[in-house]
């Protein structure tokens, strides 16, 4: 059968091939003696889904196995008292395997390895170039930053998303109520009065009086609409399809185009701090990438093996802004190419997070304006008739 694997080479360059091996342990003892060291390694037919992580939580593991290494401890007997506590089966599965191989002479990187599933190919990029240099404790920072900065981009933007999904979903809940339940008795009542009405009225009368008399059919119908737009909606978003739509929305565009700069630039200055090379952490990066910014970076780290500074090659390919190219410059001719990586990530995270709060604070009351004057036209029409009436009187 074949296995899928990603592995660095003696000279720290990420290498992602495909075996033919009879099992697991063949395929390693053939990745082994081609002088590589496995980071991920799965079944071609079934790769391994780096997002589960199986009801293990990699940044409080992170968080507390540097709290135990800053206190003294060696990282067998950290990773020893983190088994001793642990309650939940399967993170003590987890610790125990860590603590297994560790305890028969493996490296931290090797047995991250060993489960990849859990520890995705970033965090054991930077431990394995942290074992060279018995920097494990502050790559263990650099990593425990970079994941709550992420997590914090990732809470404003759900947060920014909250009070218009709840407009939406209310006053979308209060329109189908008038229009499926008022406005068919309203439309009853009024039948057989006799009287002209207006022609908007009219119009929204009989569309009460057809959902009265086709109940059932409409109510599957919706349930169809509700169904197949929640199955687009998974289907762009698992595609990722989602993001090309958003990227021709003028502004939103452009914004979201600098939070994917933003996020790379980030993971690339934690990993050139960790001291891997850019060759290796632009592979390492392809995978939590855009698709259409994969390309992009595809085509810079080819410009980069060819011998063009990263500046230039990252301009080319549409990597930059007019400010992250010339702190990438600067970056380059005084040798700090990953702080300066990382100052860009900072100073688009702050003007993205300020760009934010202004849109919110714009979007949310016209949102709710065209909502409230949505359902205020429904009510108006229900009781012109009745204005009309009242005044003939």
């Amino acid at each position: 059968m074949q296995f899928h694997l990603q592995a660095l080479s003696a000279d720290n360059l990420l290498h992602s091939l495909t075996l033919e091996a009879s099992d697991e342990a063949d395929a390693r003892r053939q990745a082994e003696a081609r002088s590589l060291t496995i980071l991920t390694l799965a079944p071609a037919r079934a790769p391994l889904r780096l997002g589960q992580r199986g009801g293990f939580s990699l940044l409080l593991f992170s968080q507390e196995l540097l709290a135990l290494l800053e206190a003294g401890l060696s990282l067998v007997e950290s990773i020893e008292a983190l088994l001793d506590k642990e309650a939940q089966p399967q993170a003590a599965a987890v610790l125990n395997g860590l603590w297994q191989r560790l305890r028969e002479g493996e490296r931290f990187s090797q047995a991250l390895a060993q489960q990849a599933a859990v520890f995705p190919p970033l965090y054991i990029g930077i431990v394995q170039a942290a074992e060279g240099t018995s920097e494990l404790p502050q790559a263990l920072k650099r990593y425990l930053d970079y994941q709550i900065r992420l997590d914090e981009v990732r809470s404003r933007l759900i947060s920014a998303t909250i009070y218009p999904g709840i407009l939406v979903t209310v006053g979308g809940a209060v329109a189908l109520f008038l229009l499926g339940f008022v406005v068919p008795r309203f439309a009853a009542v009024y039948q057989g009065s006799g009287r002209p009405m207006p022609m908007l009225s009219q119009l929204l009368l009989d569309w009460g009086q057809l959902v009265a008399n086709h109940s059932a059919l409409f109510g599957l119908g919706l349930v169809a609409v509700l169904g197949l737009g929640g199955w687009q909606l998974r289907r762009l978003w698992q595609s990722g399809a989602w993001r090309s739509l958003l990227l021709r929305v003028p502004s939103v565009g452009e914004r979201l185009h600098i939070l994917e700069l933003s996020r790379l630039y980030l993971t690339l200055g934690m990993l050139l701090e960790g001291g891997i090379t850019i060759s290796s952490a632009l592979q390492m990066v392809h995978g939590i990438a855009a698709p259409a910014t994969r390309l992009q970076l595809q085509a810079a780290a080819a410009s980069i093996r060819a011998g063009d500074m990263v500046s230039d090659a990252f301009e080319r390919h549409g990597l930059t802004t007019p400010i992250s190219l010339r702190m990438l410059r600067v970056g380059e001719r005084s040798g700090q190419l990953g702080a300066m990586l990382t100052r860009s990530a900072n100073f688009y995270e702050s003007d993205s997070a300020r760009w934010l709060e202004r849109f919110s604070k714009t979007f949310e009351p016209l949102l709710m304006t065209a909502i409230g004057l949505l359902i205020g036209v429904i009510v108006l029409l229900l009781y012109m008739p009745i204005f009309d009436l009242a005044g003939s009187l």
